[in-house]
């Protein structure tokens, strides 16, 4: 089965940046969500992004009007996935409004097509629980925004058929991602997993004392971050000797913070309802000017990282 009709169920952040991605590499990309209201902000959304990598270079104007051309929204379900291929599922992450939609795909979608989770949370085994579709169900896993961060985690379940995990990984890298497949049910996946290590100690860091935010957060940007955009940490320790990473982790990590939950600072800051961005303070203040800026500069960054990489990428190829 050549897979062309993708549907994303969900058109929120993530859902529509998942669909702007197929859509910009040609597929017919049907979204869908509850309200007409929620499909036209997923509409809006896009084509802001879509816009953005015009002005970037990263698209010509053609391909953003083709990608757009290619793109529909549809508030009914059956309607949606009826030619699907491939769907992914991008709703809140709720397991019973996922048991749910799982349920009724199994009564409305092709026999052949393949179903997809976005899920950051739940194991594959859960979510298959009351489904009769193991076998053509996986795990894709995209990072936010989803349209430009190149990741995409793949899990499958024990029944999941080996012809449906190559034709999942075939299709990421046929929309430029970088899939990378997990041996066994894990939480977090790989790397939330990393992710939530070193926030569990920048939070440390921070509530100690050591240094604000601000100097934490270029200590990453301007040191490991700015090297782990090309070497991952298992390669790093390579090239730095295993028996200088040996001492680093024997001399360091009896010291390094061993908390089992949140930090206690984000506790703090989440019962004040200063939630980030979403509220207009976090650790930082945040004003509506200047979390659409920040937005922006991010996203201009990472296509910018985004073609360096693509490079990078093609002269290991040839």
């Amino acid at each position: 089965m050549k897979m062309k009709n993708i549907t994303i169920i969900g058109s929120g952040v993530m859902g529509s940046s998942i669909a702007q991605s197929f859509a910009v590499s040609g597929y017919n990309v049907t979204v869908n969500d509850m309200k007409e209201e929620f499909l036209f902000k997923a509409q809006r959304r896009i084509s802001e992004n879509l816009s953005l990598l015009v002005e970037e270079g990263k698209i010509t104007e053609l391909e953003r009007q083709a990608a757009l051309a290619s793109l529909e929204y549809k508030a009914d379900l059956e309607e949606a996935v009826k030619e699907a291929d491939f769907i992914i599922e991008a709703i809140p992450e709720v397991i019973e409004m996922k048991w749910d939609l799982f349920n009724r795909l199994e009564e409305i979608m092709k026999p052949d097509a393949i179903v997809a989770s976005n899920t950051s949370t739940f194991p594959i085994t859960r979510l298959m629980e009351d489904a009769g579709f193991a076998d053509r169900m996986i795990i894709t896993h995209f990072f936010n925004p989803a349209h430009l961060v190149p990741l995409v985690e793949i899990v499958k379940h024990e029944k999941t058929k080996p012809e449906i995990v190559e034709k999942t990984i075939d299709l990421m890298n046929s929309i430029g991602k970088s899939p990378v497949l997990l041996k066994k049910e894990i939480s977090g996946f790989i790397a939330n997993r990393l992710q939530t290590a070193l926030m569990r100690e920048a939070f440390y860091l921070l509530q100690e004392g050591v240094a604000d935010a601000r100097d934490i957060d270029t200590a990453i940007t301007a040191g490991p971050g700015f090297r782990w955009a090309f070497t991952g940490p298992i390669e790093i320790a390579d090239f730095g000797g295993l028996d200088t990473w040996q001492r680093v982790f024997d001399n360091v990590a009896p010291d390094l913070n061993k908390d089992t939950g949140a930090p206690a600072i984000i506790r703090d800051l989440v019962q004040q309802g200063k939630l980030g961005t979403k509220s207009g303070e976090g650790i930082y203040p945040y004003n509506e000017g200047s979390i659409s800026q920040k937005l922006e500069e991010r996203d201009r960054n990472f296509i910018k990282l985004g073609k360096i990489k693509a490079v990078k990428k093609g002269i290991e190829q040839d």
